[in-house]
C-alpha cells in the first residue's frame, strides 16, 4: 500500500496492527482482563506488558490508552474513528507519549518525564507515558522513578513493555501489574497471514503460508515482515518453492530423505542428500537448525506425544516420521540430537562449519541401538544372552554406577527372596602385568567363577565363604559360595590347539586353578545360568576388557546380599603363614606411625611428594606438631596470611590428608595457624647497634679528594663537620 503524497510505503507490521482487544491474537487473556478493568472503573495506575518480541505489547498499551480514553467506546473498546482514536493510532497524540527506554534511558530523561506528570492533560480525560524496553533505563533513573510511580496524579497511568522483565528492579516490579504475553500459535499465525493475503489481492498456496508461520516461531511481526518480504519477492501466485527460495531453507522431501539415511545408518546417502541440499542453494545455518527441528520431531513422537505440533516439516508427514522414530528408538534419537546440537554450537565460531556438519552426521549414522543399563540388567536376570556391544554401551552409561556404595548394600535379603534369584556367572581375564608378561599360547587365558548367592545364615559365617587360590598359591577372599571354575584359553600363534578345561561344580573347599584344569570338589546341587564372556584382546585390550566385563557383572549382581568382587592374582606367594590379617587382606602397612616424635619426618615425606603449586607454601611451614591422635598442627611464619588461607582451603586439606594416610595409615585433621609476632623496641634497637660500631677517624691529609682540592684552589682545611649519625670523630 502506497500512502501520502511522498509515495512512501507502509509495511505489513504497521498497516495491519491491532486496533482494538479483538484484534489482538493469542492474546486473549490479557485483552479480558483490561477490558472488564475499564468496565469496572478498576484501571491501575502501572502496569508492565512482558513477552517475547512481536506478541502484541506495545499495540496492546496503545488499545488501552484508545480505550480509556475514546469518548465513544462501548463495552471498553475503542471506536477508532474519531479524532482521539487516529492520533493514538498514529502515535502524535500530545496525552499519549510513547518513550524508547534504549535511548531515553538516563537519569535527567526520567526527572523531565516526572516535571511534566503534574501538567494536566490537555484534551483527554487520562494522560499516558509508554516506556517500551523499560529494561533499559539505568538504576538511577529507574529510582528517580520510584515515588512517582508509587503515588502519580490521578490522571496519569504508566505502560511500561519490556522482553527481560528478570532486568526490571524488583521495587518497580512490586508497583505494577504485570500481564505475560505468550508466543502465538502457529494456526492463529497462519489464518492471520491468509487474511492479509486475502486483503492485499495476493494468492498464496497454504503450504507456503504454514512454512513463514513456523519460520515465525511465534511472533506475528516477524511472520508479518517475512510475509512482506515474500510478496515483493514472489508474482501473483506464491507457493511453497518461493519460501525456500526466499529463506534459503530445504524443502520437507529433503529433510525427509537425509532422516531416512541417517535411521538406515546409510553414510554415504546421508552426505550426498545434504550436499544436494547444498548445492540447490540452502543455507548451511538454516539446513542445520531444520536437521535440529527434525530430530526434535522425531523426538516427541518417540516419546509418545503424538499431539505435539511438529515444527520441521508439515503435519502431513507425521505418519512417515512416527515410523521413523519407532525404527530409531528413542535412546538413538537422543544422542544424536546431542551430537548435532554440539556441532551446531561449535559451527559459530569456525570457518570450517561445513566439515564439522558432515562429521555429525557421519557419527550419527554410524550410532549403534543404544540400550539401556535397567534393560540390560533385566535381560541378565532372565537369562536372555547379549552381545558384547551391548554391554559395552550400557556400562558406558553407568560407568559411574558402582562407584557410589550406600550402606543397605550390605544388608542381607530374606532366605526366600535369595533362593528365588539365578546364579550369575562372572567371567574374570587373568592379570596380565608388565613384569611377568605371559606366553602367547597364555595371552587370553582367563578364570570363568561361577558364584552362588548365600543366605543370610551363611553369608555371614566363615565357613560358607569358600577361598579361590590361583595357580601360585595366592589366597583370594570372596564373599559368595563358589560353584564351579574352569579355565579358558585362546589359541596359541603357532598353531597348536588350546587346551580348554572342562567345567566342573566344586564344593564349600578351596579351588586350585593351574593352566590347564580345575580341581574340584563335591557338586552343589544348582544349575548356572548361562553369561556371555566378554573377548579379552592381546596386551593393549587385555585392560579395557577387565573393566568392562567387571563393570557389566557388577551391575548385573544388584541384590543388597550380594557383592562380587575380583579376584586378585598375585605373582609371588606369601612369605609366611603368620603374617598379620591386615596384610593377608591386601592393606599396606603404614610407613611411618603417626606420633608427635615423627612430626618432622612426615612434613618432609609430605614435602616431597608435591610438585604443583601448593609445594611453596607447604615448604613455608616453619613447625609441625601431633597435637591429638588424628589431629596434625601447622605453623606458618607470622606475615604468611596468604599461605594460611591457601592451605585451609579443601582441595589443598584433602591432597594433604590423602599423602599422610598413604604415608601413616591416619587420615587427621589439619590445622593452620600463624606464629607469634616478637615485639621489639626498634628504637633501642638501633642505639644499641649504634653504640656498638666503631667510630670512624676522617683523616683530611688521607682523603684524596681533599688533598685535590686543596692543591687546585690552594685552600686549607679550616672545620670537619660530622656525618648525621653523629659516628664519624676527626682528629
Amino acid at each position: 500500500m502506497v500512502t501520502g503524497s511522498t509515495g512512501s510505503y507502509t509495511v505489513l507490521a504497521r498497516r495491519f496492527r491491532p486496533q482494538g482487544f479483538a484484534d489482538v491474537v493469542g492474546q486473549e487473556h490479557v485483552a479480558q482482563a483490561l477490558r472488564n478493568a475499564i468496565l469496572a472503573n478498576r484501571v491501575a495506575h502501572a502496569y508492565l506488558f512482558t513477552g517475547a518480541r512481536g506478541v502484541g505489547k506495545t499495540s496492546t498499551a496503545r488499545i488501552l490508552a484508545k480505550a480509556l480514553n475514546c469518548p465513544k467506546s462501548v463495552d471498553g473498546n475503542p471506536c477508532n474513528d474519531c479524532e482521539i482514536c487516529d492520533g493514538i493510532a498514529a502515535g502524535n497524540d500530545v496525552d499519549v507519549l510513547e518513550i524508547d527506554g534504549a535511548s531515553n534511558r538516563g537519569i535527567d530523561d526520567i526527572r523531565q518525564l516526572r516535571a511534566n506528570v503534574n501538567v494536566k492533560s490537555m484534551r483527554t480525560q487520562y494522560k499516558l507515558y509508554i516506556i517500551d524496553e523499560v529494561h533499559m533505563l539505568t538504576k538511577e533513573a529507574f529510582n528517580a522513578l520510584l515515588k512517582t510511580l508509587e503515588e502519580p496524579p490521578p490522571n496519569v497511568k504508566f505502560v511500561f513493555c519490556t522482553t527481560e522483565p528478570n532486568k526490571v528492579p524488583d521495587t518497580i516490579l512490586s508497583r505494577c501489574q504485570r500481564f505475560d504475553f505468550g508466543t502465538i500459535e502457529t494456526a492463529n499465525i497462519k489464518a492471520r497471514l491468509a487474511h492479509i493475503a486475502q486483503s492485499e489481492g495476493v494468492k498464496v498456496d497454504d503450504e507456503a503460508l504454514e512454512l513463514v508461520a513456523r519460520r515465525a516461531a511465534g511472533s506475528m511481526r516477524d511472520s508479518q515482515s517475512i510475509f512482506d518480504q515474500l510478496l515483493a519477492f514472489g508474482e501473483e501466485n506464491i507457493s511453497a518453492l518461493d519460501v525456500h527460495r526466499l529463506l534459503g531453507t530445504a524443502s520437507d522431501d529433503r529433510l525427509i530423505d537425509i532422516g531416512q539415511a541417517l535411521v538406515d545408518r546409510d553414510k554415504a546417502k546421508a552426505i550426498d542428500s545434504f550436499h544436494a541440499a547444498l548445492d540447490g542453494g540452502v543455507q548451511l545455518g538454516e539446513l542445520t537448525d531444520q536437521l535440529l527441528f527434525y530430530l526434535r520431531d522425531l523426538m516427541i513422537l518417540s516419546s509418545g506425544a503424538a499431539s505435539v505440533g511438529l515444527l520441521s516439516v508439515a503435519p502431513v508427514s507425521q505418519e512417515l516420521l512416527q515410523k521413523q522414530a519407532t525404527a530409531w528408538g528413542l535412546q538413538s534419537i537422543v544422542a544424536a540430537m546431542q551430537i548435532l546440537s554440539d556441532a551446531k554450537g561449535r559451527m559459530q565460531r569456525v570457518t570450517y562449519g561445513r566439515a564439522l556438519a558432515e562429521l555429525a552426521l557421519v557419527r550419527i549414522a554410524m550410532l549403534e541401538d543404544l540400550v539401556g543399563i535397567g534393560e540390560l540388567i533385566d535381560k541378565l536376570r532372565a537369562g536372555e544372552p547379549i552381545s558384547a556391544t551391548q554391554a559395552t554401551t550400557s556400562a558406558a552409561f553407568a560407568e559411574k554406577k558402582n562407584d557410589v556404595a550406600s550402606d543397605d548394600s550390605t544388608k542381607a535379603q530374606p532366605v526366600a527372596e535369595i533362593e528365588a534369584k539365578p546364579v550369575s556367572t562372572v567371567s574374570v581375564p587373568a592379570d596380565v602385568s608388565a613384569e611377568n608378561q605371559p606366553s602367547a599360547a597364555q595371552q587370553t587365558v582367563g578364570v570363568e567363577v561361577v558364584a552362588e548367592v548365600l543366605p543370610d545364615d551363611e553369608a555371614l559365617s566363615d565357613d560358607s565363604v569358600s577361598e579361590a587360590k590361583p595357580a601360585d598359591g595366592a589366597a583370594v577372599e570372596s564373599p559368595v559360595k563358589i560353584v564351579s571354575a574352569s579355565v579358558m584359553s585362546s589359541e596359541p600363534e603357532d598353531g597348536s590347539t588350546a587346551v580348554i578345561s572342562e567345567s566342573g561344580p566344586v564344593g564349600e573347599d578351596a579351588v586350585t586353578v593351574d593352566d590347564s584344569e580345575a580341581t574340584t570338589s563335591e557338586p552343589e546341587q544348582t544349575v548356572p545360568e548361562e553369561a556371555n564372556a566378554a573377548e579379552v584382546g592381546r596386551e593393549e585390550a587385555v585392560s579395557d576388557g577387565v573393566s568392562t566385563v567387571l563393570e557389566a557383572a557388577t551391575a548385573v549382581i544388584e541384590a543388597p546380599a550380594v557383592v562380587v568382587s575380583e579376584p586378585e592374582v598375585s605373582e609371588q606367594a606369601p612369605e609366611s603363614e603368620g603374617e598379620p590379617e591386615a596384610a593377608e587382606a591386601g592393606v599396606p602397612e603404614p610407613k611411618i606411625p603417626f606420633a608427635p616424635e615423627n612430626s618432622a619426618e612426615i612434613w618432609g615425606q609430605v614435602v616431597s611428594e608435591i610438585n604443583d603449586m601448593l609445594k611453596s607454601h607447604v615448604k613455608s611451614v616453619s613447625r609441625t606438631a601431633i597435637s591429638a591422635p588424628n589431629k596434625l598442627e601447622l605453623t606458618l611464619p607470622p606475615k604468611y596470611h596468604f599461605g594460611k588461607t591457601y592451605l585451609e582451603k579443601p582441595e589443598a586439606q584433602s591432597r594433604l590428608q590423602k599423602i599422610i594416610a598413604q604415608l601413616t595409615g591416619v587420615e587427621p585433621r589439619i590445622t593452620v595457624v600463624l606464629g607469634e609476632v616478637v615485639a621489639t623496641d626498634s628504637k633501642a634497637d638501633m642505639a644499641e647497634a649504634g653504640s656498638r660500631q666503631p667510630k670512624r677517624v676522617f683523616k683530611p691529609e688521607e682523603d684524596e679528594l681533599v688533598c685535590s682540592v686543596v692543591e687546585v684552589f690552594d685552600a686549607q682545611v679550616v672545620r670537619i663537620n660530622p656525618m648525621s649519625g653523629g659516628t664519624v670523630d676527626s682528629e
